[in-house]
């Protein structure tokens, strides 16, 4: 194997970036997800050199160059991989569909125009929300300032807009969510599904799993990632709660309130499992088709399963309900139950209130204009204001 992010010797690397052998790999990854980005860096790194190499439109390969794209590009998801596994897993998906792009226009990614960018925002926000062509934009921008600070080979500016880039919506989200009466409905079919095409001894283990999986979901807002991805030893207790430990994006540790029915059904399921290793992942998958089981259950997986229990409560939306929604579906119900933006954006663990605020759907409705409460504000203060002697 080949050494391709060694600096030649005596030479400093820029100090934006912590320069660690990385070498490739035979194999080339078809996608690097969440959890490729979850793995040890010296299990992740070979491989990231191995995908980067692969990558269409950055002109030739010469790993070897200490400052060529190719591994800095290596080095720039290294970088976010340890800080978040999600905000990596969103980079590579997004650089790669940029080069991907690129390659199918012919053009060199490093001497693109600002007007080639504008077209490509256009055809995301074609395709997709604004908020995700936007987001994808700001993943390119990242890079290409990352190979600019570190003074990458052929990198000659930043052609991605810092204004006029498409604007995350305004209005309330179109995310399927669930109404209260549907999001009881969907947990009371979780808490009796035996699942599909069961491996017959697993029956018990599979509707534990369901309920209590799709009850954390539901009633902490967890995103996906943060599911799947959480430990037993995640499982605890502080200030009086017991919480789910989740890495959020930034890479900051939160706590997610587990109320007691959530918790028994966590504890009734891994009483059934048979474990209480905190090493090992939370909800896993049980043998099946000759596959050993005990993995951590995936996005896609998890993806079929809303939607089965969903079309089995009789949900008229259920075909465009995902994980997501459910999520979704948290933050609405706490919205509608009166809870406040501030709180409900710290439990969703929102950056800005600006994020939380699109998705409550009662926004801006009459029935929760505050003109009653100023006036109900006013009468209890003129009852707080002392009576005055009429002749003082």
């Amino acid at each position: 194997m080949t050494d391709v992010l060694t600096r030649p010797s005596g030479e400093q690397p820029p100090t934006a970036v912590s320069i660690s052998p990385l070498t490739v790999s035979a194999a080339v990854p078809a996608t690097v997800g969440l959890a490729f980005f979850q793995r040890p860096a010296a299990e992740r790194r070979p491989v990231l050199a191995t995908w980067v190499a692969a990558l269409p439109a950055l002109g030739p390969v010469e790993m070897d160059d200490a400052d060529g794209v190719h591994r800095l590009t290596a080095l720039w998801l290294d970088h976010y991989a340890g800080r978040s596994a999600h905000t990596a897993e969103s980079y590579a998906t997004d650089l790669r569909l940029w080069l991907d792009y690129c390659a199918a226009k012919g053009w060199d990614a490093l001497r693109v125009r600002r007007a080639d960018v504008r077209l490509y925002a256009t055809d995301q926000t074609e395709r997709h929300a604004t908020s995700t062509a936007a987001r994808r934009l700001a993943s390119l921008s990242s890079w290409y300032e990352w190979l600019l600070d570190n003074e990458a080979t052929g990198a000659m500016r930043n052609p991605v807009p810092k204004t006029g880039r498409p604007r995350g919506q305004t209005q309330s989200s179109t995310t399927t969510a669930l109404s209260a009466e549907q999001a009881a409905a969907f947990l009371d079919q979780a808490a009796i599904d035996g699942g599909a095409r069961v491996t017959p001894g697993y029956a018990e283990q599979v509707r534990r799993r369901t309920a209590a999986m799709l009850a954390v979901a539901l009633t902490t807002g967890a995103r996906v990632g943060e599911l799947t991805g959480a430990n037993i030893g995640n499982v605890g207790h502080t200030e009086g709660y017991d919480v789910l430990w989740v890495r959020r994006k930034g890479g900051q540790r939160q706590p997610l309130r587990l109320e007691p029915p959530v918790l028994r059904l966590i504890h009734d399921y891994l009483d059934e499992r048979g474990t209480r290793d905190p090493e090992a992942p939370l909800f896993v998958t049980v043998p099946h088709a000759g596959r050993p089981g005990g993995q951590r259950q995936d996005r896609k997986a998890l993806g079929k399963l809303v939607r089965r229990i969903a079309k089995a409560a009789g949900i008229p939306s259920w075909a465009t309900l995902t994980p997501h929604g459910l999520r979704h579906t948290f933050i609405t119900l706490s919205l509608d139950a009166g809870a406040a933006l501030r709180d409900v954006r710290d439990a969703a663990g929102h950056a800005s209130v600006n994020t939380t605020s699109h998705y409550d759907r009662n926004r801006g409705r009459l029935a929760r204009h505050p003109g009653g409460r100023v006036l109900e504000h006013l009468s209890h203060a003129r009852e707080a204001i002392p009576v005055r002697d009429a002749d003082c």
